[in-house]
């Protein structure tokens, strides 16, 4: 305090200044369970003093409750918070930690060894600078370690640290390190890391951490901390053509349309010329706004608000860029792809794909291989599993702005979305665009579907009778069918039997197949409806996510979704072609309703079969839905 008694607060101004100047590294730390990784933290932790007293008080206690070293204080449980991961002793979540030293500011992301967790991993190493990539020394090499060596790698990071953990266990030996260092840079040689530190440490009593050990005179390299204190980490995104994805648009008021965005990569500056990357309208950028007032320069990883010089369309999701160098827009590109979902990938299926704030639906339409993690072999596969790794070629909906993944990680990332749980998938990298043929274009016609549709007297739609095996779904369609045209309707009938004979011939019964399956017949339908007709489709098509497809491949109104709900109990006693019996015996595998999930539609437009009425009747019953709801005309053409 000063002679006035107020405090001198230039001390506490000056270090703050001293710490905003210092550079982030931002790594994570990997490996396979037990390997050390939430130790090391609560090391690093412990050694930089950022443990309050509270908080050391709380270890010893939890230490005594949970710790797996005896009496000694257990410092993974500073970083393992979870009631679970600390009865089980292993990471589950990614936690994530601060510290600091004299030179730098750190960020680490603490993620889980167990393979059943890969997919936090990879969200983990999604936005890190470098890896600490942890090793038991009793154990080497691991099928984890493989696994996350080469998800760091797949995800661009560039900067390895070999943490060879708990030498103390191998008595220090120079021969058991310099081993384990060998095999892994041979068997890491084709990754691309720029650099790859060995270090051989305990996290447990802190060799090589913060401290050089005296136990391991014969090591000369950098510790832990020196290493992270002093490796040169190059993002040069400011340097990196200019990328704006568009998370809001700001209209407060009349007077006031900004667009607000952290900025991907690249400078901008009032004055500058942007573009739209999917539409191509242009413009120049009138000020940089942000919360502390405008700004004369803004750069990658800064949060702003940018207004133009003129009124043009721009939306949520829409990506600003340089004029002179801009992303690709198209509806198709190849990925790499790390499925994240119990429920297999199924190429075909609808699926939401977010990138940036963009949000459109997309389907996987090929794996072209997926890796062996252990042999880096490229398989063929049908499906992804859990934890899988492929490359695939990705088709969205509508055109979408994208960099390749190496080039830009903001612009080029995206992750694939469940349509109904809305629960996140998988995580993709873009590739490389696949460019369409460029004499491949959408051919005009002169005689449109409503034209075709009033000769007939009828408006179009898809009558999709779904149910499981043996519901009557056949035969009320044909019934239906029978009845639409004695009264002079334009019809036809698609059924999943007869379909199979030809058009779906070579395909099985997988839920792949499947998919595959009823995204054809949709595509059908369709062309059926441009043609003017009723067309009924009678398919088990046992997945909401692709009759939800098939709708919104049509116009509001053209789909008419009929449940043909006949209990399973009561299809299986009916058992017309012996297929349920087949099933049970094991005879067919993946029949819906056994060994297969059927979905039952949620809000379908008719249900029908509840209570095991005649066919003749719910094909009365459709009909009258047809007329009442303005499907059919007053007066049909004719009557028999």
């Amino acid at each position: 305090m000063t002679a006035l008694g107020k405090i001198d607060t230039s001390v506490f101004t000056e270090y703050l200044a001293t710490h905003e100047k210092k550079s982030l590294l931002r790594f994570l730390t990997c490996g396979s369970v037990d390997d050390g990784k939430s130790t090391l933290i609560g090391r690093l932790l412990y050694d930089t003093k950022l443990i309050f007293e509270d908080q050391l008080a709380g270890l010893e206690k939890d230490s005594k409750r949970f710790g797996t070293v005896g009496e000694e204080i257990d410092l993974a449980l500073l970083v393992d918070g979870l009631q679970a991961e600390r009865e089980q002793g292993i990471t589950i979540d990614v936690a994530y930690r601060f510290f600091t030293t004299e030179k730098r500011k750190f960020i680490v992301a603490d993620t889980p060894g167990h393979e059943q967790y890969t997919r936090n991993m990879a969200t983990g190493a999604s936005n890190a600078d470098l890896a600490v990539i942890l090793i038991d020394a009793r154990k080497g090499i691991l099928t984890q370690t493989r696994r996350h060596s080469f998800i760091v790698s797949l995800l661009g990071i560039k900067h390895v640290v070999l943490a060879v953990n708990k030498i103390d266990l191998m008595a220090y030996s120079q021969s058991v390190f310099e081993r384990i260092h060998e095999d892994y840079k041979a068997f890491a040689a084709d990754f691309g890391f720029e650099s790859l530190q060995a270090i051989p440490l305990s996290a447990r009593f802190g060799d090589n951490v913060l401290e050089r050990s005296p136990s391991m005179a014969w090591y000369d390299g950098p510790t832990l901390v020196e290493h992270l204190e002093t490796v040169e980490i190059e993002r040069n995104l400011w340097e990196k053509p200019f990328r704006l994805p568009v998370q809001w648009v700001n209209r407060p008021d009349l007077n006031f349309r900004g667009f607000s965005g952290t900025i991907a990569s690249g400078v901008l500056r009032p004055g500058d010329d942007i573009v739209v990357a999917a539409s191509g309208k242009t413009s120049k950028v009138r000020s940089i706004v942000t919360y502390d007032g405008e700004l004369p320069v803004a750069g990658a990883d800064e949060a702003v608000t940018v207004t133009l010089e003129d009124e043009i369309d721009i939306s949520r999701g829409d990506v600003l860029a340089s004029p002179v160098s801009r992303p690709e827009v198209g509806d198709q590109f190849q990925a790499s792809l790390i499925w994240m979902n119990e429920d297999e990938l199924l190429p075909g299926r609808p699926y939401l794909l977010k990138i940036g704030a963009r949000t459109v639906t997309a389907t996987v339409t090929d794996i072209r291989h997926k890796t062996d993690v252990n042999s880096f072999e490229k398989l063929a596969a049908k499906t992804l599993k859990l934890n899988e790794v492929a490359t695939v070629n990705i088709a969205t909906q509508a055109p979408i702005a994208f960099d390749a993944y190496a080039e830009n990680k903001a612009t080029g990332a995206f992750i694939l979305i469940d349509r109904i749980s809305n629960l996140t998938l998988g995580a993709g990298l873009i590739d490389h665009s696949l460019r369409r043929a460029s004499n491949v274009h959408w051919q005009a016609l002169e005689v449109s579907k409503a034209a075709r549709a009033e000769i007939k007297r009828q408006k179009p739609a898809v009558l999709w009778f779904t149910g499981l095996s043996g519901a009557g779904k056949s035969t009320i369609a044909n019934l239906l069918e029978k009845k639409l045209l004695s009264l002079g309707y334009h019809t036809t009938l698609l059924d999943g039997d007869n379909v199979r004979h030809g058009l779906n011939k070579d395909l099985g019964f997988s839920d792949a197949d499947r998919v595959e399956n009823i995204r054809r017949v949709a595509e059908v339908a369709k062309l059926m409806t441009e043609a003017g007709l009723i067309t009924l489709v009678s398919f088990i098509s046992p997945f909401r996510a692709e009759r939800q497809m098939a709708r919104e491949l049509l116009e509001t109104g053209e789909f008419v979704e009929i449940h043909v709900a006949t209990p399973l109990a009561i299809a299986e006693a009916r058992d017309v072609k012996g297929l349920y019996k087949k099933a049970r015996a094991g005879e067919i595998p993946n029949f819906t309703g056994i060994d297969s999930p059927y979905e039952a539609p949620e809000a379908p437009e008719i249900v029908v079969a509840e209570k095991g009425e005649a066919p003749e009747a719910e094909a009365e019953r459709i009909f009258q839905w047809l007329f009442d709801n303005g499907y059919l005309p007053v007066e049909p053409n004719y009557v028999i």
